[in-house]
This record gives C-alpha cells, structure tokens and sequence, in this order.
C-alpha cells in the first residue's frame, strides 16, 4: 500500500491550523510592519522584507519608525526571534504564506502606479514553491490580481487553485486609530479560485479576531477597497463645499454639524478641514476614476470631488489672509506659526497631507513660516526643506497669526489662547479658546 501524500491544499492548510506555516510580509510600511508583528504575536515565524534598508537596520536595533509602534513593541517582539527583517528576497524561498503590502501610488499624469506590485510579484515567482498562498493587500484597481499578479507567478509553471493559491484582502490600517487594529478589523478575501479563497479565509481566521468575509472573485474586493475611501473623499468634499457656503453666510458649519447628527438614521458626521491626506482618500479615487475611463466611464461625481478637496489649502490661506486683513496686518511679510504637518492628529504621516500644500502657498507668498509638529523633525515642500520649532510663549508673541492644520493631543493650545495675536483653527480642536481673535475654518 503506497504513502498518502496531501494535496497542497490539504498540507498548507495544516501548517496553518497548527502555526507552523512561515510567513513572509514585503513592505514594511504603515500596513506590513503592523500585520507583521500582529501575527508574531499570534505564534507565527514572519519574515519582514523591505528594500528599504534604513527601515530594516532601524528594527534590526528596536526601533520604531511607526507612530503607532513603539521601540518597546519592536523590542519585544524581536526578544521573541519570531520576526525576522532583511533586504534579501531570497528569503522568500523558505516561507508558505507571502503578503504584499507595498505602496501604490499615482504617476505624475494621476494614472496607477503598480510597479511595486509587479517587482514584488516577479520576486516572489523567482522563488515560490508549492503549497505556498499568496495574498495582495495593496490598494489597486480591480483586475490587479488576475491580470498583473496572476499571470506573473503563472511564469513560475505551478497552477494556480492547485498548486499555489492566490487572493486578494484590501489593508484596512488606520493610522492613529487606538480603536480598531490589525486584530479586530474585519477583513474582505477574494479568491482566484475557490480553493484559493478557503485557504485564505482560514489564514486570516487564524490572525484577527472578528469576521473574516469572503466574496465571490478579488475584483469585488479590490473595488471594494475603493469604494471605501471614495465614499469617505465625497462626503468630506461635500462638507468641505458646505463649509465655503456657510463661511459667505455668516454660518458655523460646525454647529451645522452637530444639529445634523442628532438625527438617528440616515445621517453620519464628516468634518471639514484643509484638505484631505494620507495614502488612501488622496490615492484611491483616482484608482477608481482611472479604470472607470478604460471602460469609456467618466465619474463625475468623483472628479469633483477631487477638486473641491484640492482647492481647501487655497481657501484656508484666504481665509487666514482676510483675517490679517481684519486686524490691519501687513501681508506677505508677517510670521505664522503652524501646527500640523502630518495629515491627520497623533501621527508621524506627512504622506499627501493638506498642510504641505497650504505651507507651500504660505511661503509662496513670502510669509515667515514657523511649522510646529512634535511628530516631525524635518520635512520638505517643494524646493523648500524646513525644520519643525518647539512651540514657546515667545514664538507665539511674534507671530502675526496661528493657523492648526493638524490638532495633535500634544499642543498646548492653553499657551496659544493666552498669547497668540490670532488664531485660525481648521480642525475645531474642541478647546475652549477664550481668545477674542479665535476662528474656526
């Protein structure tokens, strides 16, 4: 009676089951350094690849370069030895789940840029074996998957639902959020086949602790992720709109806001502010309008959106201007102090963010500009490389006006509403500012 071998279904899946299947994550970034650790922690072996090596000799040595993750979480997990992190893609040989978690972003001309998707899959057929699962977590276009990713590691002569699986489970990391991580984030899977779906549903069962949902191909999950932050760009630039419309009719928008969101059904509370930033909601549309187009669809609705949230940083500095104007102040020579850089509170994220293009203008213009954030040291706009200042009572007296473009907790905003000449507030920091020359975006 001869041995009875498992089929690579059968056998990935038990490594699985049992823990025992190495992982591999390419992209270090603010999706792959998280999941990463997260499955450490559930009793994987990970290996962390990035060609990045200033990221890699950074966690080599306990450090964190994540906002979200500190030197101590590193530290403990590598105390560990579950987690491994290199440059060398070889690596890639020895692992049985591989996650690609690089970035996608837009070429100059706003089309999709999915080369670090196709370098990472050309790696990972250069060296998959059977019995190996491969999963793209990359925000992209529907069709990725099965027609870049697919036919890539098709190359390598295995096939794909039988020998090696492939699916798509769009990231839903939220930097900054303290509420919904890694571990209790539902998660969306799309398999090539079905085989390829169960063994990835699985997978993720094994990681997070809430609902793993699957759907019918990795097209609906890809638009899925799209449909996401598109639905999140279109009511922000409706508020964003609402709130020019308001400021001309002598309305508070936030007050607007609040009234509106004592309704209990049918309404749900998005904020102004000077633009949108991050990967996603700057990113992702344009993924949408761009496979929209090759299927002869024009998205209106979204490319007015995008306008509308591209022309916030402009508003802003014309609102800061009218108020200089207000208080008799000389334009183009004063000096405003900034706080925020990043895109959003509590975070070290500058990616797309609303305040480098609203320091750009500021700059333009000739303006002194003093950024404060204690998330950065050093950032570049444009031509422009500046250093972020300690915030003091002394460089709030000279300043012609504060503007907050990012409300970090950090800020002692009790120190600008005692000093400052004026303040400019985008983001309606919920503090009680006594200040007579206090106004909010």
């Amino acid at each position: 009676m001869g041995i009875k071998i498992d089929s690579p279904k059968l056998a990935l899946s038990k490594k699985i089951k049992t823990k025992e299947a190495k992982i591999g994550v390419i992209g270090l970034g603010y999706v792959g350094l998280p999941l990463a650790i997260e499955m450490v922690k559930k009793g994987y072996q990970v290996i962390g690849i990035d060609k990045n090596n200033e990221k890699i000799a950074k966690l080599t040595n306990g450090e964190s370069y994540i906002a979200d993750l500190s030197d101590a979480v590193i530290q403990e997990v590598l105390k560990e030895e579950k987690l491994e992190t290199t440059a060398d893609f070889s690596k890639l040989a020895s692992v049985d789940v591989m996650i690609i978690c690089v970035p996608t972003p837009t070429s100059a001309d706003g089309t999709p840029n999915i080369s670090y998707i196709e370098d990472a899959s050309k790696s990972i057929a250069q060296y998959i074996s059977a019995n190996t699962l491969v999963i793209l977590e990359s925000t992209t276009y529907p069709g990725t998957t099965e027609e870049i990713v697919q036919p890539i590691l098709e190359k390598s002569n295995y096939v794909i639902g039988q020998d090696i699986f492939l699916t798509y489970s769009p990231e839903r990391v939220d930097p900054g959020n303290i509420n919904f991580t890694v571990s209790n984030t539902p998660k969306v899977v799309g398999g090539v086949t079905e085989a390829c779906l169960e063994i990835a549903k699985l997978f993720y069962e094994t990681i997070i602790n809430t609902n793993v949902f699957p759907v019918s191909n990795p097209r609906v999950a890809e638009m899925e992720k799209l449909l996401e932050n598109t639905f999140r760009q279109i009511n922000i630039a409706l508020v964003n709109e609402l709130s020019k419309i308001c400021y001309k009719m002598n309305v508070d928008i936030w007050e607007v806001i609040e009234a509106a969101s004592t309704k209990p059904y049918g309404f749900m509370p998005f904020t102004p502010g000077p633009g949108v930033g991050g990967h996603c909601i700057p990113v992702d549309p344009k993924y949408l309008l761009w496979a929209g187009q090759q299927h002869g669809i024009t998205a209106s609705l979204i490319e007015a959106a995008d306008k509308i949230n591209d022309s916030m940083p402009s508003f802003v500095v014309e609102r800061l201007e009218n108020y200089l104007i207000d208080q008799k102040k000389e334009l183009r020579a004063g000096k405003i102090v900034v706080i925020g850089v990043t895109y959003k509170p509590n975070i070290n994220d500058f990616r797309e963010s609303p305040a480098l293009h609203v320091i750009q203008e500021l700059l333009e213009k000739q303006y002194d500009v003093m950024v404060v954030d204690p998330f950065i040291e050093t950032f570049s706009v444009n031509q422009y490389t500046l250093n972020t200042v300690a915030l003091s009572k002394q460089l709030i007296e000279e300043a012609e006006a504060v503007l907050i473009l990012t409300n970090h907790a950090e800020i002692d905003y009790g120190l600008l509403d005692q000093y400052a000449a004026l303040i400019f507030d985008t983001r309606n920091t919920h503090f009680l500012f006594a200040n007579k020359n206090y106004h909010k975006l």
